[in-house]
């Protein structure tokens, strides 16, 4: 078997340890983005109650997808250690990260032997895009993983790749049935950490089982191990997995935007589908081509029928094209094709990196960048902990929906809306329409005084001069954002705020609140 120049391997792999420097340093930062005050506050409602933590956005007793095996074990170390969530989280970066990585080492070396073929292969999956930037949970640019990589999506798709390496070897060793229920428990895992993940994890798998084209046996304890997985989807006793089949209304709203600008997100991975269109001149029964077969099926199927959640398979079109452009770059049958097939790739790479240059910006200081770098930046988010002095765990706070609402959970109040659909919440219209209500323009008072009543608010975070009967100033946050008590009643000649007036004790234990980052 021919083997990769030694000078270009070790290129490939200096190249990929210094991105992987980089995101150890955006790790330390974490910067805020998305969802990650959601995930934070799913760690936060697990520390305090590991059997029955509730919704970890509202004040309601429902069981929610996000309390997942992982979640689940960052809550116990949240629990044990005592340490900020955001600490936690940041502890699930580095272990997402480290699966990450030796999961696509693993897994390209069911493909190929060559040395430069892991590098390469991280780097095209992180910087073989195109040249619009795109950010979103289970899409693994570069730019999107420093603002993800703390979400259970990655450690979801950090363990597909070693699912696929494992099933790999499985299939062709001959594996006895113990190593067919480990895979199934696996797949099971995969499924519950972050559900879009596992159906790229389940695509993936059926592609290496289907190349394999193995004998009846195997058939046979792959029936098994999905069985395995199966019982443990169906006993996983926070969330009803099957369920879920059921959501749709709110998802294909804020799933839309996956269908967008698809060319300018994605055009340098058309080398990735050429090296894939060699690949099956070589070889029908190519795992990358069936696996990239089957993701573009899904993607247009939901495209086509409007389940726009289902372009959440992308990475399963993404990820075979980008592997196959780093592996072909090694196995190209001639030095003078192999040769130019390392120079567009290159090209490629330098082209991807350049669009999601910004990212050095969560490491660097912005204005210590070239201008032309810098422009590239794009600000994270600010927290909430500025409102902590004052807000207790479990207190309900009325915010806006979107950003607000995806961020004050974090800190372990509630929000009256999610931040997020959630199919297991039955009144989520009705809050929805509450917290519409309540900012209105035009609502009167007093119905702004029952919404407050109804559901429990202690604490409003709105706009400078935001006017409501029975509210206090008490703290201002960044970008304009105030923090009103909710007045209840007088009480021996002072005005007694919900969460407002506290003993000295109690404004020592607000303030040395766990959830700061």
């Amino acid at each position: 078997m021919r083997t990769a120049p030694r000078p270009a391997a070790v290129a490939a792999q200096a190249a990929a340890a210094v991105v992987v420097l980089l995101l150890l340093l955006v790790i330390v930062r974490l910067p805020w983005a998305g969802d990650l005050g959601m995930h934070a506050a799913t760690v936060q409602r697990l520390r305090h109650d590991l059997v029955d933590p509730g919704n970890p956005l509202v004040d309601a007793d429902t069981p929610s997808p996000y309390y997942s095996p992982w979640m689940l074990v960052l809550g116990c170390v949240a629990r044990v250690s005592g340490l900020s969530v955001f600490v936690v989280l940041r502890l699930a970066a580095l272990a997402g990260l480290g699966l990450l990585v030796t999961g696509v080492w693993r897994y390209v070396r069911t493909l190929t032997g060559h040395r430069a073929a892991p590098a390469l292969a991280l780097l095209s999956l992180l910087f073989l895009w195109g040249t619009a930037l795109f950010k979103w949970s289970g899409f693994y640019g570069l730019s999107s993983l420093a603002l993800t990589v703390s979400y259970p999506s990655l450690f979801a798709l950090a363990l597909a790749f070693h699912l696929w390496a494992w099933l790999a070897r499985a299939v062709r060793s001959g594996a006895g049935w113990g190593v067919w229920s480990g895979l199934g428990t696996l797949w099971a895992v995969i499924l519950l950490c972050h559900q879009f993940s596992g159906v790229v994890a389940s695509l993936g798998a059926v592609a290496t089982v289907l190349a394999a084209r193995p004998g009846r046996q195997v058939w046979l304890r792959l029936g098994g191990g999905a069985a395995v997985g199966l019982a443990v989807l169906a006993l996983w006793p926070y969330y009803d997995f099957f369920a879920l089949f059921g959501a749709r209304d709110g998802l294909e709203a804020v799933h839309r935007p996956l269908y967008e600008d698809l060319l300018g997100r994605y055009w340098l991975v058309l080398l990735g589908v050429v090296a894939l269109g060699v690949r099956a001149g070589r070889d029908r029964w190519d795992p990358l081509v069936l696996f990239f077969v089957l993701g573009v099926a899904v993607v247009a199927v939901g495209g086509v029928s409007g389940h726009y959640s289902w372009g959440r398979a992308l990475p399963a079109a993404l990820i075979p094209a980008q592997l196959a452009a780093a592996v072909e770059v090694c196995e190209a049958g001639r030095r003078g094709v192999r040769a130019g097939w390392a120079w567009v790739l290159g090209v490629a790479l330098v082209l991807g990196a350049w669009t999601q240059a910004g990212t050095v910006g969560y490491v660097v200081p912005p204005r210590d960048l070239p201008e032309a770098v810098a422009e590239k930046y794009r600000r994270p988010w600010a927290g909430y902990h500025w409102m902590t002095r004052w807000v207790r765990y479990g207190d309900v706070v009325m915010a806006r929906e979107g950003r607000p609402a995806r961020q004050i959970p974090a800190y372990g109040a509630y929000t009256v809306a999610p931040g997020y659909p959630d199919f297991f919440l039955p009144d989520e219209g009705r809050r929805e329409r509450a917290v519409r209500r309540y900012f209105a323009a035009g609502t009167p008072g007093e119905e702004r005084r029952e919404i407050l009543r109804e559901y429990g608010v202690r604490w409003v975070v709105a706009g400078v001069g935001h006017r409501g009967v029975g509210l206090r100033e008490v703290a201002r946050g960044p970008e304009g954002q105030v923090l009103y008590a909710v007045v209840s009643e007088p009480v021996r000649g002072v005005v007694a705020e919900a969460g407002w007036v506290r003993s000295p004790a109690e404004r020592g234990a607000a303030c040395a609140h766990p959830c700061r980052p």
